[in-house]
């Protein structure tokens, strides 16, 4: 495809199955690469004057600071050193041989997530610039070893960036260590450097062998009599003025199994009533239908509309999605005196009712959307009593047949079926 790249041009251009490019019209060998995940990545192609060979260079991914006249301005200074038979991935080879690990971040946030969402990369970027680059950024990449990865994890789980801090005139970051982020952080770093194994700037992966730090899931359900001052205490919240749009977030939650953000982002066209189910373009682990029982599909037709928000749970301005369901979570749990309960607890609580209801694991992961089986493995101790209540009937069936009660039974039946004859 060719067309002027402009950024009204980057905006329009839209993802498909297979890498997309789309050719300059202005500059030759000038061009934008669209990824499947929908990351937009300017890129230069031109032969080598001496072998013919191809060559395409990354010049970077769209935005700050790479605008489109950056871009092409780039470019054309790529062109002219292919021009003069200089191969400039070679050249930025060479320049990565004393490569620090900020700088491998730096070039695995720009080509490395070709497939990965939005949202993951917010994330990865948030937990570079906070754990990674303060702890190992300036380390050269090639002498990184297993004891500082192992170090590193320490120190992050110790709290050693742990910070406080004031982002704007609203914002505010809260970055805590941990066990759990020193996981997550160490499994990021095993991912920039296969990257970097596969770009050559190491033969190893040092993160591989590194023991995580064991933690035990967080596991709370609410029981029946929670669930009643669950229920209690959103009747009370909505009589004392509370967010009607908030209050109806929380009883979805616990009502479909979902996912915070998948109920918060819900738009109207995703709710089919028909089938009775919600259809989500995306989530954690893709697309994927959330089939509804009756009273929540019941619940969701019963909730007001506006023609102004396609969302169902709209924000109180403008046309997005209510925002700081926490804060109304948190007051909600401290009427009903649940102040151990997370908002993620409501998603277990509602597996928690469907395993004791004798439910497969099977069939509960696919209502919950899992994509591992073994997801759903953490709830199949809550099956023990249903499943107990099969063997006892088992048990007993077999302990009768060996004691001659059935036998004496079915001859009992027999020659009653004789007489009547």
């Amino acid at each position: 495809m060719r067309a002027k790249i402009t950024k009204r041009a980057v905006d329009a251009a839209h993802p498909n199955k297979n890498d997309v490019f789309i050719w300059d019209t202005e500059t030759k060998g000038f061009g934008l690469k669209v990824t499947p995940a929908g990351n937009k990545i300017y890129v230069v192609q031109a032969r080598l004057k001496d072998t013919g060979k191809v060559v395409r260079c990354t010049i970077g991914k769209h935005g700050a600071p790479w605008t489109p006249e950056k871009a092409r301005q780039e470019a054309v200074r790529l062109l002219g050193t292919i021009a003069s038979s200089a191969n400039p991935n070679e050249a930025k080879k060479r320049a990565r041989g004393d490569m620090t690990v900020s700088s491998l971040c730096d070039l695995y946030l720009a080509e490395g997530c070709d497939k990965k969402k939005p949202s993951t990369i917010k994330v990865e970027r948030s937990q570079i610039e906070r754990h990674v680059k303060p702890l190992l950024g300036q380390k050269q990449l090639r002498s990184l070893t297993r004891g500082d990865i192992e170090r590193f994890m320490s120190d992050v789980s110790a709290g050693k960036t742990a910070t406080d801090e004031k982002t704007g005139p609203r914002g505010r970051a809260v970055v805590r260590g941990g066990k759990g982020i020193a996981n997550r952080t160490a499994d990021l770093l095993a991912s920039m450097l296969a990257f970097a194994a596969n770009r050559g700037l190491r033969t190893d992966n040092p993160v591989r062998g590194v023991q995580r730090y064991r933690r035990n899931p967080k596991e709370r359900f609410l029981s029946s009599s929670e669930l009643a001052k669950l229920g209690e205490a959103l009747g009370r919240a909505g009589a004392e003025g509370e967010n009607p749009y908030a209050l109806a977030a929380i009883r979805l939650l616990i009502l479909t199994g979902c996912r915070k953000n998948e109920v918060l982002s819900l738009r109207w066209d995703w709710v089919d009533t028909e089938r009775a189910c919600l259809r989500l373009p995306d989530s954690k682990t893709g697309a994927k239908t959330v089939p509804l029982g009756a009273p929540a599909l019941a619940f969701l037709q019963a909730i007001p509309r506006f023609e102004s928000n396609s969302h169902v749970f709209p924000s109180g301005t403008g046309d997005g999605h209510f925002v700081g369901l926490q804060k109304v979570w948190s007051r909600v749990r401290n009427r009903a005196g649940l102040d151990d309960v997370r908002l993620h607890d409501l998603r277990h609580s509602f597996a928690s009712v469907a395993v004791a209801g004798g439910d497969s694991l099977y069939l509960v992961g696919k209502v919950l959307g899992h994509r591992q089986a073994r997801t759903t493995e953490r709830y199949a101790h809550l099956g023990d009593d249903p499943v107990r209540a099969v063997a006892d009937r088992t048990a007993e069936t077999i302990a009768a047949a060996m004691n001659g009660e059935m036998a004496n039974s079915q001859a009992g039946t027999s020659t009653q079926q004789k007489h009547d004859a």
